[in-house]
């Protein structure tokens, strides 16, 4: 019998617009991806937790994995997340969670994920969250989101997910876990949504890069173009995860976000957006030159990257003008 949080349907779910196949980067990174459809699944608007995405920084050898922020979650929908410690079997653990109602979000080795068909599933072995809101374990089946949607996996992939066959590994760690409480009483909704949405926004706009990202970015990335060309293709999808597609879906994020607070607000923020949505675009293509580079061994321009700077450093000082 089912154990679940929410009564979806994999087949009948409907993912959020933020995942809609319009989109530069209809996915993000999996810890975001997962909570813009819990968020979205539970009733609420997952576009208000998105200030995040403004604060994100070139790190030196990635750009800012950017995650929601757990006390960002707290304020807007009254959500507790901790941390899950794992002192018996994973499965057993998420079955008492979600049997009282909370999802559990746990790092899954996409190997045994179907979703993942295609990329990972059943050749690579992938770390990714994923958020568990239903489990069968007498059927073996699971339901879960990842990435785009809501997908359920069962049978043997069930076993093998959770370790339940083959030899016993004494060496292996337990993965990191947390569960998610909603807090008694309502959480904000309309203009008292926006009101802490903003405030979150302010906070972060007071957490800047300490110099233009894209001006370091530049720099790293010209260094790395010579081994980058020796590597493999598997080594290139890496490093493009880890650096363009972070920045650039961070800042198609950014600019869904100003968006909607515009259109909330009445502020001027639609030329920031587009600012935004720009470096955005940019870096899908800069990701295709790249490729195309590292594959024939050519040099790369590196100009779209000034644009980007140039188009950062506007953005941000129109946001910071209008103190919305």
């Amino acid at each position: 019998m089912w154990k679940q949080v929410l009564p979806l349907d994999p087949v009948a779910y409907r993912r959020h617009l933020i995942h809609s196949r319009d989109r530069q980067w209809a996915e993000t990174n999996c810890y975001v991806d997962v909570w813009v459809e819990l968020l979205h699944a539970w009733g609420f608007d997952p576009v208000a937790v998105l200030p995040v995405t403004l604060a994100i920084d070139f790190e030196g050898d990635q750009w800012t994995f950017f995650k929601v922020p757990h006390a960002d979650l707290t304020d807007l929908y009254g959500l507790d997340v901790q941390e899950l410690a794992i002192w018996k079997p994973l499965v057993e653990h998420i079955e008492e969670q979600v049997g009282l109602g909370r999802p559990v979000l746990v790092e899954m080795d996409s190997y045994h994920l179907p979703d993942t068909a295609g990329t990972a599933y059943g050749t690579e072995h992938v770390k990714s969250t994923i958020a568990v809101t239903a489990i069968d374990r007498e059927a073996r089946a699971l339901r879960y989101f990842h990435n785009q949607g809501f997908y359920e996996v069962a049978g043997n992939d069930f076993d093998r997910l959770f370790h339940l066959t083959g030899p016993t590994d004494a060496a292996r760690l337990p993965p990191y876990v947390e569960f998610v409480k909603r807090r008694p009483g309502p959480a904000p909704t309309g203009d008292e949504l926006t009101r802490t949405s903003l405030r979150l926004l302010r906070r972060q706009m007071g957490l800047p890069p300490a110099s233009n990202p894209f001006e370091r970015f530049r720099d790293r990335l010209a260094a790395d173009l010579g081994w980058l060309s020796a590597e493999s293709l598997d080594t290139f999808h890496k490093y493009s995860f880890a650096t363009l597609r972070q920045f650039g879906a961070a800042y198609e994020l950014a600019a869904t976000y100003l968006r909607w607070l515009a259109a909330r607000t009445g502020k001027p923020l639609e030329a920031t957006a587009d600012g935004f949505a720009t470096i955005s675009s940019a870096a899908k293509s800069l990701q295709f030159h790249l490729a195309r580079a590292v594959a024939r061994k050519k040099p790369l321009d590196l100009a779209p990257i000034d644009s980007m700077a140039a188009r950062w450093r506007v953005a941000m000082d129109e946001l910071r003008a209008r103190d919305p």
